[in-house]
């Protein structure tokens, strides 16, 4: 059993990947759901069981757990918990994705229906690539980043940890985007952006200084 820690809208989209991974064949992964809030607690969701709060994992017998917590610094807190207490991470990864076999894919990441990863490319830890992305040959992506719905990346672009980059952005070929910066939804990025920035707009301009990181 893989158990999903966070029962929202992001722990329920990732119980799809593995409901569709099992109706094609590609993995008999069955999953549950640990969640703090009790109002979710009991519920039966996208096929799923919500067993009870995080302290569940201690004593529900599991294969691996993915952290399915939209806000990046959330998700990476509660992943580097679980790391310290010995959980072994897995990957969702849904049955539509097209990803060259020589893609390297971190511990934990989530790589939705429709995207698209070319040759050569690094996907960190923890980091999720939404539905419909595409990320071209030879980009590295780092550790508990979220790429959204329908952003395009060009090849050998550059993301650091815990970069957050809209719907529907477009990041143009060899850019490097910041750790911890916030790319607008829809902006065109065509320069690089600092670590810490918020960058909005066609061509992509600062609209907040980069804080410290």
């Amino acid at each position: 059993m893989i158990l999903i820690v966070g029962a929202g809208g992001h722990g329920q989209v990732v119980a799809d990947i593995f409901r569709a991974r099992r109706a094609q064949g590609c993995g008999g992964e069955r999953t549950a759901f640990v969640d703090d809030d009790p109002s979710r607690q009991g519920l039966t969701l996208v096929d799923s069981a919500v067993l009870g709060g995080v302290g569940q994992l201690s004593v529900v017998p599991h294969a691996g757990v993915i952290v399915a917590i939209g806000d990046n610094r959330g998700r990476a807190r509660m992943f580097a918990t679980l790391a310290r207490g010995g959980e072994r991470f897995t990957v969702a990864r849904h049955p539509q994705s097209v990803v060259a076999e020589d893609v390297a894919i971190g511990d934990g990441a989530m790589l939705c229906a429709g995207t698209i990863v070319n040759t050569g490319s690094i996907i960190g830890e923890n980091t999720i690539i939404n539905t419909g992305a595409t990320v071209d040959h030879h980009t590295v992506i780092g550790d508990h980043v979220h790429i959204a719905p329908g952003v395009h990346m060009g090849g050998e672009v550059r993301v650091g940890e815990g970069a957050f980059i809209g719907i529907g952005a477009v990041v143009l070929p060899r850019v490097t985007i910041g750790a911890w910066s916030t790319v607008g939804a829809g902006a065109v990025v065509t320069r690089n952006v600092a670590p810490g920035a918020t960058v909005a707009g066609v061509p992509a301009r600062p609209v907040r200084a980069a804080a410290a990181v």
